[in-house]
């Protein structure tokens, strides 16, 4: 046990070198000036990375640490009747870039989240965010895979185990969550207070 905790230990800590932690820090800025902007989020991912957009899209609507206002964030896994109306009478791989057809602008942000980086919905739906002007942000392991071409604000690892992909990404969407949500409101005095 104890050599298991100190392997994912030591994996965290080449995970979050020094350039991967920048490329945390930008997109944070990232997310705080467009949300200033009036700009949303979007997020997708399959499986674990769909339950993490989830909780992505909480985190901004509802509350990390501060009570205020809520963040426009939308993660595109979550509407059954649409998922399995466009899976079934087109293709289950468009699902997502549909919804970015449908929901974003440019100055919004998708956020598509792969451990391989090969998901081929999140890919599509990237492609469909060029095509439309939004920024996007990768989250994925094997060093990104294929989202590498399709992503402005990259946030990849060399970690290829699917569990372990998942840690890191943990971490680093609530460090995410936890900093725009301190740009943006702890400092207005006004609706941000701790919660208890």
């Amino acid at each position: 046990m104890n050599y298991w905790i100190q392997h994912r230990l030591n994996s965290l800590e080449q995970a979050f070198n020094p350039k991967y932690c920048r490329a945390v820090e930008h997109t944070i800025g990232l997310i705080a000036r467009q949300f200033q902007a009036g700009n949303k989020l979007l997020i997708c991912g399959n499986g674990g990375s769909a339950a993490d957009a989830q909780h992505i899209a909480a985190e901004f609507v509802g509350r990390f640490q501060l009570h205020r206002r809520g963040l426009p964030a939308i993660a595109l896994g979550t509407n059954p009747a649409t998922l399995t109306a466009w899976a079934n009478d087109y293709e289950f791989e468009t699902i997502f870039a549909r919804q970015v057809e449908a929901f974003a602008k440019p100055g919004d942000i998708l956020w598509g989240i792969s451990t391989s980086g090969k998901s081929a919905n999140v890919i599509k739906a990237m492609e469909m965010a060029r095509e439309l002007g939004v920024i996007t942000i990768g989250m994925a392991g094997n060093g990104g895979g294929k989202l590498k071409d399709l992503t402005d604000y990259p946030l990849f690892v060399p970690e290829y185990n699917t569990p372990y992909v998942q840690e890191i990404h943990l971490i680093s969407y609530h460090r995410i969550c936890e900093q725009v949500e301190a740009q943006l409101f702890a400092k207005s005095g006004l609706e941000a207070q701790i919660a208890v």
